[in-house]
């Protein structure tokens, strides 16, 4: 009798329990920088890279390298998301009408822009939770450092790497993930 619980309890745990673990990237919606809905199963089986942005930051003119690899690898097999937000020393203070005009009158950006969010802290968004945290992911822990870390998600909708703000987005290691290398 004691091997069926103790077998049960594993079961239970884990299977019972449907953990973050088991969520992936397509299972969150969010809201675009326009206020519209945005499923990110709509996203299914491309790479997509995901970017926390800010418009007053050093990191900032990483807009544009963003916006050339859009140009270059988007499509049917690779995106870019960006999330703004204000978590590190208010270097994101505008609105989502601000941000969009300065996104795109600025840096050209065609790549989706999301509604601001927060991707720390007790207000970090749920995607932020997955992304960072390996209890929720299965992956990494990879709390979010600084504006522009970037998150790399497979087709499958998986976290599979993360490449810290500094790290400029045409570095090889990205390219050649995007590039299945």
């Amino acid at each position: 009798m004691r091997t069926i619980l103790i077998v049960m309890a594993f079961i239970i745990s884990e299977f019972g329990g449907y953990s973050q673990k088991n969520k992936s990237f397509y299972d969150f919606k969010v809201t675009d920088i326009d206020g519209k809905p945005f499923d990110l199963a709509t996203l299914k089986g491309k790479k997509v890279l995901v970017v926390n942005t800010a418009s007053k930051c050093g990191n900032t003119p990483q807009y544009a390298q963003l916006e050339d690899i859009y140009k270059k690898y988007g499509g049917d097999k690779f995106a870019i998301i960006a999330f703004p937000e204000n978590d590190f020393l208010y270097q994101e203070p505008g609105t989502n009408a601000e941000i969009k005009q300065f996104c795109t009158s600025r840096y050209g950006v065609t790549f989706p822009v999301m509604a601001k969010i927060s991707v720390k802290g007790k207000d970090i968004h749920p995607l932020y939770e997955w992304l960072t945290s390996k209890d929720e992911n299965g992956v990494m822990d990879a709390p979010v450092k600084w504006n522009f870390q970037k998150f790399m998600i497979n087709e499958n909708g998986k976290l599979v790497d993360m490449a810290p703000p500094k790290e400029l987005p045409t570095s090889e290691r990205i390219i050649k993930w995007i590039e299945g290398k």
